[in-house]
């Protein structure tokens, strides 16, 4: 008995290994998330495109909203991580303080949802991209992957539903838009935003200007 956990554990780990050794170099057929959004919605929209393919704006816009300090942290950004627990212990709506790497790890690997268990995969997934994949493979997993709407997944499926064209042509304007929604891309929408919303996309492409790319 013992020695079928064993090798059902080995199996387990060496596939894991394959799959994020070939993540390096394609993109994931099908994500849970993905697989939540087509039977909930009944539709999966998405189109994997490379990182050059994606332009320059909408790189800028997400790294804004999501994580400024992408470039220089090891995946876990340290301080954004204290101010979120200080936040949350005063009683108040939950913030996240999850980089951009925890997010792919997430969305990549695991599944939606608050819970230590995934918080702890997610830490270890986060560790090992890290090192094997390099920052511009994280982001365009990233943003290949990432829920942006409905059933929409990805900067490029997004582009393409609001705003009828390719990422890579997307204004600084329209690319903010696209970050905007984040992290809640099933409640909010750029072509109906509140004031919250408008206050938001000011605030994004104000940071836009100190983001630069690698």
């Amino acid at each position: 008995m013992w020695k079928k956990i064993k090798r059902i554990i080995y199996i387990i780990i060496l596939a894991n290994i394959l799959f994020i050794v070939w993540g390096k170099f394609f993109n994931p057929p099908i994500t849970i998330t993905q697989i939540g959004g087509l039977m909930e919605y009944g539709k999966l929209k998405r189109d994997y495109i490379s990182y050059d393919e994606m332009g320059s704006n909408v790189k800028k816009a997400v790294i804004a909203a999501e994580d400024q300090s992408f470039f220089v942290h090891n995946g876990f950004d340290y301080k954004a991580i204290e101010k979120a627990m200080k936040y949350n212990q005063k009683g108040k709506k939950l913030r996240g303080g999850s980089t951009i790497s925890q997010q792919t790890a997430k969305n990549i690997f695991l599944w939606q949802g608050r819970s230590w268990i995934r918080k702890g995969f997610e830490a270890v997934y986060t560790f090992i991209i890290e090192l094997v994949w390099g920052k511009d493979v994280i982001l365009e997993r990233y943003l290949n992957s990432i829920e942006m709407g409905r059933g929409v997944f990805g900067v490029e499926s997004a582009s393409k539903y609001y705003f009828n064209k390719s990422s890579k042509d997307l204004t600084k304007s329209e690319a903010a838009w696209i970050a905007t929604i984040l992290p809640n891309p099933r409640k909010y929408d750029p072509k109906n935003p509140s004031a919250y919303l408008n206050k938001k996309h000011t605030w994004i492409m104000r940071q836009m200007n100190n983001i630069t790319l690698k």
